[in-house]
């Protein structure tokens, strides 16, 4: 199955290795459009290192497909890093690049303006992704 962020980003791609390619702006929404790839990038740019079921607890609405497929295309784009450790079982972890850390600040810019803007709205949002982060 191709995701439909996967179709955008390869669509991009694709123009800009044609030439037929005129603007930043779509190549830089291209690398993180995806339900998921932002919230991944924010906490793994904040917070560090992240394995793979520490995403899908952070994650609790988000498939084990479409975070396999988003991870994926992150890594292919050197977003992120994929790092195996092998111990008495094989770890992987998942980390931002120096790449992916340039885009820390458009990301917490847009997460600055969403918190002001839901507080403009005066809405209460039924699902926070950071509700778990602050019970601990």
């Amino acid at each position: 199955m191709i995701f439909m962020t996967d179709v955008v980003r390869k669509d991009v791609k694709q123009r800009l290795e044609d030439g037929d390619y005129s603007c930043a702006k779509e190549l830089t929404l291209s690398m993180f459009s995806g339900k998921w790839k932002i919230v991944i990038l924010f906490h793994l740019g904040t917070d560090g290192s992240y394995r793979f079921n520490q995403l899908m607890r952070l994650l609790p609405k988000a498939s084990h497909k479409v975070l396999t497929n988003q991870l994926r295309e992150m890594e292919e784009d050197q977003l992120i890093s994929r790092k195996v450790v092998s111990d008495s079982q094989v770890q992987v972890f998942y980390e931002i690049t120096e790449l992916g850390q340039t885009l820390m600040p458009i990301i917490n810019q847009m997460y600055e303006w969403g918190t002001k803007r839901i507080k403009q709205l005066q809405v209460t949002p039924s699902f926070n992704i950071n509700e778990d982060e602050a019970k601990k």
